[in-house]
Order: structure tokens, then sequence, then C-alpha cells
């Protein structure tokens, strides 16, 4: 009798009590257009803070904007520090009966050269329009009526990665006005120097294990595959990177005096460069690629994702792929060598007519699971002392000039490990459920993406699965000029989302 009493006065006086309810598919596209306005109005406001993971002022704007997005959600939040880098940590209530997803967000963007956009700033977000092949502003009041799923908005992180950290946030508010509490326990890390391979990340997990504790990690970061179908993506790629400097005489000389005689360090770069790679594309330093093996369900889940390589190579307006792998796909299971920038004098309105003094060339390499970053720097080490270079810190001294005439310096820096999740488990079977809700079978997932996310701390300090959830369109440039989002991909990342979190995870 109490029981039906109880029940009949929250009934009558509306209260609106989580429940453990799960939507139906038309329910999570009907909640997602009607919120898409709102959302789309806070996305422009996050997305119009600097955030330059090395400026201190970035960073602390962006954690008092997520901080205060994160409490007005019903999550406590605590800040995290190690040698004065703050990492967001916040959690909602502990059900017992639930399992518990840590969600990965990543708030820093890459740095910016706003003369190189097509807009006053890259944070004045604008939302255009593409007409006759060329992507036009159009006012933001636009939103308040028929939203064009074709429109893209334009800003730093637009994509990489406060576009879908949003439609995480504006999933939980959809749940909050149906009154219906996610299926799972939810604790959040929010990261402010991703793009700098969070270098404070792994003390702060170790430091605090038992705050972190989780049956998976869900990454809110990461672009889709060249389908742009949805996707979810088991593993990363990790990172390194070294400088090189070659050195020719102690100053720039003039090209005429001394032209035969000087040698030119960039035709020395040239030569060692041309030495790492054959014209295939094949990695030539030796053991590079060894460890890299596949099994039978390796293949048939790399096979089962649909891609055409002529599709690839036209939209990136190439006409040939590299040879490392036998698709795309299997391409992304290998160590990268690449080279990501180079200096020497100077071109353009400025150049002369100089023998430049020192050729700058910077190398970054993507490792997997079986090429760890320290083994694969000494192997590009060893390869340079092997054509003959002599190594000096800093500038070579005048005893070395007169002794070697090959001359060069070697930085190098780890960042991210690679880490890759088993595609049949528990936590992905939870994952796949919910894309199956809203997409049907019209998704994929990938058993490594190409780019590098600062996951092992996680896996290998907790010991727990991280799997990524991939929005942004393929063609978001994200890290360059113009970075964007397709505004049909943040939909569907919300519904993405709503699609998860209405789902049991036993």
């Amino acid at each position: 009798m109490k029981q039906a009493l109880a029940a009949f006065i929250l009934l009558f006086f509306g209260l609106n009590i989580p429940s453990n309810a799960q939507l139906s598919k038309s329910d999570i596209i009907e909640a997602s257009e009607s919120e898409l306005r709102n959302s789309l109005l806070e996305f422009r406001d996050y997305l119009s803070i600097p955030n330059n993971g090395k400026v201190l002022s970035d960073i602390q704007l962006n954690l008092e904007w997520t901080k205060v997005a994160l409490e007005k959600r019903g999550f406590k939040t605590q800040i995290l520090t190690s040698n004065d880098v703050p990492h967001l940590f916040a959690q909602g209530k502990i059900d017992p009966n639930k399992k518990t997803i840590l969600v990965y967000m990543q708030v820093d963007g890459q740095p910016v050269d706003s003369s190189a956009w097509n807009q006053e700033s890259p944070y004045i977000p604008e939302l255009m329009e593409e007409i006759n092949g060329n992507w036009e502003p159009i006012h933001w009041n636009f939103i308040d009526g028929e939203i064009d799923p074709e429109w893209k908005i334009f800003a730093r992180s637009a994509s990489d990665s406060k576009g879908p950290t949003m439609t995480f946030l504006t999933a939980l508010d959809i749940l909050q006005k149906k009154g219906i509490a996610p299926s799972v326990n939810l604790k959040f890390i929010l990261d402010f120097q991703e793009e700098f391979s969070s270098p404070e990340l792994a003390k702060v997990v170790a430091d605090n294990k038992k705050l972190f504790e989780s049956d998976g990690v869900l990454i809110m970061d990461g672009t889709r595959h060249f389908s742009n179908l949805p996707n979810l993506a088991f593993g990363a790629r990790g990172i390194a990177t070294i400088t090189l400097k070659i050195f020719g005489a102690k100053d720039d000389l003039h090209s005429g005096q001394y032209g035969n005689f000087a040698p030119n360090p960039v035709f020395a770069a040239s030569r060692l460069l041309a030495a790492m790679k054959d014209e295939a594309g094949k990695v030539l330093i030796p053991g590079f690629y060894d460890g890299v093996e596949f099994t039978d369900s390796d293949l048939k889940a790399m096979a089962a994702v649909p891609e055409s390589m002529q599709e690839i190579q036209a939209e990136l307006g190439i006409a040939t792929a590299e040879k490392v792998g036998n698709s795309y796909q299997e391409a992304m299971q290998f160590p990268s060598l690449n080279i990501r920038g180079m200096r020497a004098a100077w071109v353009g309105k400025e150049v002369r007519t100089i023998i430049p003094s020192e050729a700058i060339i910077e190398i970054d390499m993507r490792t997997v699971k079986e090429t760890p970053a320290e083994r694969q720097v000494e192997l590009v080490k060893q390869f340079i002392a092997d054509q003959g270079y002599h190594f000096v810190e800093g500038e070579p001294s005048d005893e070395e000039r007169k002794t070697y005439s090959k001359l060069i310096s070697f930085d190098y820096r780890i960042g991210s490990e690679p880490f890759r999740a088993e595609m049949e488990s528990d936590f992905g079977h939870w994952l796949e459920k919910g894309m199956s809700l809203v997409f049907g079978e019209n998704y994929i997932k990938t058993r490594l993406t190409g780019g590098s996310q600062p996951m092992a701390p996680f896996i290998n300090i907790l010991g727990i699965p991280a799997v990524s959830v991939r929005i942004p369109n393929p063609d978001n440039s994200i890290h360059a000029p113009n970075e964007n989002i397709r505004v049909g991909n943040y939909l569907e990342g919300i519904q993405t989302c709503l699609g998860i979190l209405s789902q049991s995870f036993n």
C-alpha cells in the first residue's frame, strides 16, 4: 500500500527520478535533433576559448569552462596536478550494481597561425556552407531554422577534440531531461596537453589508481575512417620524434664565391633521407618492421572494413600509395617514418644566393606494440652512424669540424605509447550494442588507427581496455588551418553516445 501511494505521489507531482529505461532508435533520433540547436550554441562558446596546451592561461580558461560544464550536469570534480600541469577528474554517483566507464576527453588543440585560416580567427567559430566548391560563412541564426547536416563549423579543435566532448555532454543533457540514468557509472579525465603527448598523465594515473578504477576507457577523440561511417577504433599507434641538424661551414656562404668548394648540407640531408626509404615507400633501415605479424583473425577484421584504395588515393590527390601493407588498413598496422618538416636558409621573397651553414630535419615515427619507440630511435641513430656521420652535442667544435666531414646532431623525444584492445571483449561488445541500436550494421570497427592517443597509462597501470568512438568527418583538417566538423557528424556523435549510454553492460 505504501509503495503504491509513493508511486502515485511521484506521478502526481511529476518528480523526475532517474530510471534505467532504454531509449529506442526513434527516441534517440528525435531527441538528438531537438537538442541540436542548444548543443551547437554551447559548442560555439567552448570553441571560442583559445586552447594551446603550452599556454598556461589557455589551460586555466578551459579548465574553468569544463569544470562548470561537468558540475552543472551533476558530476563532482577535482583537479589533479603533476609538475604544475592540471588534469580535471570528475565522477557521478557510483552504483555498485553497474560497471564503471572512464571517459577520456582531450581539451587542448594544436598551435595556430591565424593568418593561414579563411576566417578572422580560429577562435571565432564560423558556421559555413559549401557554395560552388567554396566554403562560405553563414550567420549562426541559421540554426534557428532547419539545420543542414552538410554545414560545417570551422574552428581550432572543432574536431580534435572539443566536438566529440560536446556530443557526449549533450547526450547526458538529453538523458537528464528524460529522467533516464546512464547504463554505467561515469568517471571523466580531461587532458589539457594531449597535443604534447600528455607528459604528466602517466604520473597522475599512477598516483590516483583507486580514483581511476573502472572497467574500460571510452576515448572521445579521433577522426573517422575514409568512408565516414560511424567508427570504433580498438587501438592507436605511438609516436616518437627526432630532430637532426646536419652541419656545413661555420657560417652561411656566398654561393658565387664558394659554390663548387664549400659543401652544401642540404645535399647531404637529401642523400641521407633518400637512403632511409625506397621509391615504394618502404623504410630501408634494418629491423624497422621486425615483429609485426598478423593472425588470420587480424586479417579478417581488416578486410571487413569497406574501403577502396582507388577512392582513397583520389580523395588524397595521389596517383599511387606507398607499398607498406596490402591495403590502407594494413598500412596503419606498421610503424612509419615521416619527414614532418625541413629548414635550410630562406625561400620565396626572402630567398638569397647562399650556401646554408646547416640543414634541419624534423622526423616523426609512429610505432606499434611490436616496435617500441626506444628501439626505433636506436635503429635510426645506428643507420645514420652507418652512413659515416659523427654525432655532436649542440654545435660542433673547431676540432670536430677539422676532423669529420659528416657532422650531425641528434635529439629525440618519445611521446604516447601504442596500445591495442581486444576486439572481442565484453567492453567491445557493449560499445557495439550501442552502435547497432542507432546504425544497424552501418558502422565499422578498426583494429588500429594511424594517429596517437595517450592511453598507455590506463592500460599499463590500471589493466583496463581502451576504445575510441570516432565522430569527426575524415576531411576535417585537424592540426591544420581551417579545421572543421560536419554538422551531420556532430549530430551522429550525439546519437552514438545516447545509443551507448542506454545499453546495459553486464
